[in-house]
């Protein structure tokens, strides 16, 4: 219960300002009566799926996939773009290698775009397996996502 509550006053806090660091959410929390370590704020990006973008006073600042509407944003895009490393196709699975630690992200970012031919899919530290209901369907995906991020 109190993890989230935790988690909406997370997304109500870099909605409502720019946080750039762990520090600063933590501090941020603190006001808001939340008591945190580091090392939970650190879960808490984490499981939120949270990642840094270009602010407007800051250099960067954390933000959500959920920001935008209808598809992904051009941040997610250049996040997609910037950590795919391949994507292979396999029967009716994808494969599709990140750099280590950007599966989580390139996951969340994937199943945001609701892609019909997707059953659902899975996400690592370095890779996201993508299920589809047969091998053509696969291949359509695979090229749908090197469209969106020009492998």
């Amino acid at each position: 219960m109190m993890r989230n509550a935790r988690h909406a006053k997370i997304l109500e806090i870099i909605a409502e300002r720019e946080i750039e660091t762990q520090e600063e959410l933590c501090e941020a929390l603190a006001a808001d009566n939340f008591s945190v370590t580091q090392a939970t704020v650190s879960r808490d990006i984490k499981e939120l799926h949270l990642f840094k973008v270009r602010g407007t006073q800051r250099r960067f600042r954390y933000a959500t996939i959920a920001e935008t509407e209808g598809g992904i944003s051009e941040k997610m895009r250049t996040l997609l773009r910037d950590c795919v490393e391949t994507i292979r196709v396999a029967g009716n699975l994808i494969v599709i290698k990140t750099l280590i630690g950007n599966g989580g992200n390139a996951g969340a970012a994937i199943d945001k775009l609701n892609y019909r031919e997707v059953v659902g899919s899975i996400a690592g530290v370095d890779a996201v397996l993508v299920v589809c209901e047969s091998a053509a369907e696969a291949n359509t995906v695979r090229s749908k996502l090197e469209a969106l991020i020009k492998v």
